[in-house]
């Protein structure tokens, strides 16, 4: 039998190359729910394609348009709007697997739902475990999900560590994520105030949406990925180790005590570790080159620089914090890097509302539900909008 898969998140980078895997395999797979937020036209051709039994858009109007369309198109699929209908394709019992692609804080609720719901839940909102972690977790448990990661530094330790779980943090050294370093690497720390946004979304080896691509640039992706790496594979924020390594062969390696280190090398494509995630345990052709070490350059590696990447020790700052102070940082940074996206702030500032809103954002109590995850959420997103209105009028 085929897997009915949902795609949440469908017209993004990492959903649109779900789609080309699960193209390549339709005996394996089929698409049983598609989202997006707005992109109409994206989502009316892989509804033409893919004939899913639902397709949700995030407002009314957007789903009214695509209602529209798929009807004058002759499609058979049902159109759904607004984030009720998300949890309802996430949660829906005839879909095996969900995609959870949506990126930011939004895409919380949806892979909440499908972990209470049992579903093999492959995730790639890392936003899921930094802003929720505990929440998330105990969801994921109580529900009996299966949890893949797909962002490929945790697919490539996932692939790297030994299949008995529970040995994980007695065998391990440390966790090793590396990072290309992003388009300003060798740029000057002095220089990064006069960064256009377009210059931060052209990232030299993946190609991303332009929010994602800003935190590569910024190395904020780096640090929401150690607090992901963090809580998905049970170590101590001290034993996770970020290393630049530009030609982005190695995706990332685990250490293990006796000194040894396993890595996960490949082609810097997605369609990689989301191959993996949908085959898990088996593996599966990827559409994806392989490897031709006859070619390869040499690998390289160094350390980040903290002048040039100040937002990555804030990872670690924010996990010695109070439960909840992960999420302060998560929402502090979709601020920041819309405000920069908006040209209202500068490249180096987002860093600086990050700082600001963190040291003024107390948390009292340790927040045991979604409802006081979104409250530690709206608050930080107020102050870190207050921070970016002082900087806009400086």
């Amino acid at each position: 039998m085929t897997q009915r898969i949902t795609v949440l998140g469908s017209t993004g980078s990492i959903g649109t190359n779900t789609l080309d895997v699960i193209a390549r395999h339709p005996d394996r797979f089929s698409v049983f729910a598609l989202s997006a937020a707005t992109r109409v036209e994206p989502m009316l051709a892989q509804c033409a394609r893919f004939r899913p039994r639902y397709a949700v858009m995030s407002s009314a109007p957007h789903g009214r348009e695509l209602a529209e369309r798929v009807k004058s198109h002759g499609l058979d699929t049902q159109v759904l709007c607004g984030p009720e209908a998300l949890e309802t394709i996430a949660s829906h019992p005839d879909a095996d697997a969900v995609m959870a692609a949506i990126v930011g804080a939004a895409g919380l609720p949806s892979s909440l739902a499908a972990a209470r719901a049992g579903k093999r839940l492959l995730l790639a909102n890392k936003e899921a475990l930094v802003v929720g972690a505990e929440v998330f977790l105990d969801a994921v448990r109580s529900g009996g999900a299966t949890l893949l990661p797909i962002d490929s530094e945790h697919s490539a330790i996932f692939q790297s560590l030994p299949e008995d779980a529970g040995t994980w943090p007695h065998r391990i050294e440390k966790l090793l994520l590396t990072s290309s370093g992003g388009p300003f690497r060798t740029r000057a720390p002095g220089t990064l105030r006069d960064v256009l946004p377009e210059e931060a979304c052209a990232h030299p080896n993946w190609v991303m949406g332009r929010k994602i691509s800003v935190d590569s640039a910024t190395m904020m992706n780096k640090a929401l990925e150690v607090i992901e790496a963090r809580y998905l594979f049970g170590v101590e924020p001290e034993r996770i180790e970020v290393v630049i390594h530009p030609q982005q062969i190695i995706h990332s390696m685990v250490q293990y005590r006796d000194a040894s280190v396993v890595a996960q090398l490949g082609t810097p494509d997605m369609r990689v570790p989301i191959a993996y995630g949908l085959s898990w345990p088996e593996r599966i052709d990827s559409g994806v080159a392989p490897l031709d070490f006859s070619t390869l350059s040499a690998m390289t590696f160094e350390s980040p620089d903290a002048a040039r990447f100040p937002g990555l020790q804030l990872a670690w700052d924010a996990m010695r914090g109070p439960s909840g102070t992960t999420a302060v940082l998560n929402a502090a940074n979709e601020v920041a890097v819309q405000a920069f996206l908006d040209r209202r702030i500068r490249f180096d500032q987002i860093h600086a509302v990050n700082l600001d809103t963190l040291e003024n954002s107390p948390i009292t109590g340790t927040p045991a539900t979604f409802e006081d995850l979104m409250s530690i959420d709206r608050q930080a997103r107020a102050r870190a909008g207050d921070a970016v209105d002082r900087m806009a009028r400086a």
